[in-house]
């Protein structure tokens, strides 16, 4: 019987720590704002975009191939991946993209 609760006070302790250190990601942590002054990053907000997916023009990023992002929207990615933060409707909050290759 005491084991049994045991286990689930385990558990229950594992799945809040868990979902608390998959939101505390740097964009979280770094409380990044867009131009407007929204914060970049709430619950499920941001997600990696393949590299794959991310093109480069000579005035910004299209990524999925039709989001167009000018480089002047784009926040500098210390981690080296993509990044799109979305507003709960799915409109763009903030991208982040790796410095280009010198």
């Amino acid at each position: 019987m005491f084991g049994g609760r045991l286990a689930l006070v385990f558990a229950a302790l594992f799945l809040i720590v868990s979902d608390t250190s998959a939101h505390d990601s740097w964009i979280y942590g770094g409380g990044y704002r867009n131009p407007a002054g929204e914060w970049c990053c709430g619950e499920g907000d941001c997600f990696i975009i393949p590299r794959e997916q991310v093109k480069m023009s000579g005035d910004g990023y299209l990524i999925f191939g039709n989001e167009k992002i000018p480089f002047t929207e784009a926040q500098p990615s210390p981690d080296g991946a993509f990044w799109r933060c979305k507003r709960p409707d799915g409109t763009r909050r903030c991208f982040f993209a790796p410095p280009p290759a010198t």
